[in-house]
């Protein structure tokens, strides 16, 4: 079995050589330095508390990088780990929860690109994600997904083999404001064309 490398990277070093402590002596795992010649594939950084310095150095590794992030922390809520996840982070472990046989766990999990929460954290991660869709979304037409209802109405009707003209006189725009609208969708979420576009609506299952 091909071992997952990984970078460790605690606040303070008791924590830093006691993960590494940890996870060296695991056989599926490789640890590595920061600063090495191969790209680690996961990087697992370990915090008291997810703040801003936090957020700041997720956000470097998110762009400097395409290793997968494990977040170890003491106290995190939903709002906290939004960010997070908007940090790029895939993976988050409670300390009290992390014996090294549940880290390496999580580490594999996210090395094939899924994803861990604890399951209390996922069920207020939905409804943090339901309240901001709900109060802050869709009051401005807007969808997590990023396409906002009027494109949706739009993308449904390509969907259905309606033209340019047929769209138009359907939803009672000009044919213009439909190109418009087209065209933004398939230039900010950079879809190639029409086709492309219903396909995306449909992953996000949206039509």
């Amino acid at each position: 079995m091909e071992r997952i490398t990984v970078v460790l990277r605690a606040q303070d070093p008791i924590s830093q050589a006691g993960v590494a402590s940890q996870l060296r002596a695991r056989p599926e795992v490789s640890v590595v330095e920061r600063d090495g010649e191969a790209a680690p594939q996961v990087v697992v950084m370990v915090v008291d508390a997810v703040d801003d310095e936090v957020l700041r150095v997720l956000r470097n590794i998110q762009r400097t990088s395409t290793c997968r992030t494990v977040l170890v922390t003491t106290d995190i809520d939903e709002q906290k780990l939004v960010s997070a996840a908007e940090c790029g982070v895939a993976g988050v472990v409670r300390r009290s929860d992390s014996t090294p046989e549940h880290l390496v766990q999580v580490i594999g999990t996210v090395a094939r690109g899924e994803g861990h929460l604890p399951s209390d954290l996922l069920g207020r991660l939905l409804e943090e994600v339901g309240r901001l869709q709900g109060q802050v979304l869709g009051p401005r037409g807007l969808h997590f997904t990023g396409l906002a209802s009027r494109e949706v109405d739009v993308l449904r009707l390509v969907a259905e083999g309606y033209d340019t003209a047929d769209i138009a006189t359907k939803l009672a725009y000009s044919e213009r404001t439909i190109k418009n609208v087209l065209h933004s969708v398939m230039t900010r979420l950079q879809l190639r064309n029409r086709s492309h576009a219903v396909a995306y609506a449909m992953r996000q299952g949206l039509i």
